[in-house]
């Protein structure tokens, strides 16, 4: 069942960068701190195709021939 989290005082800083975030990503509030949980608490660091189609996108990766090269260095990492 899910559950219902607060983040009380947070630094209208904060808040700004992760409103800014949110943005980027064409999500809500709460879609963007939700993704980051999922992020942060991935145990095995493995990540799904759908994040891996995310990042891609997120950094401007169009043609099979740049996906395939930063799939291959990331591996090599």
């Amino acid at each position: 069942m899910p559950v219902n989290l607060s983040i009380k005082n947070a630094p209208d800083e904060v808040v700004e960068r992760l409103r800014q975030r949110a943005k980027r990503h064409h999500r809500s509030l709460q879609g963007e701190m939700l993704a980051i949980l999922e992020d942060a608490t991935r145990a095995d660091g493995r990540i799904t195709v759908e994040e891996l189609v995310r990042r891609n996108r997120a950094l401007g990766i169009s043609t099979p021939d740049e996906a395939t090269q930063w799939i291959r260095e990331d591996r090599d990492r």
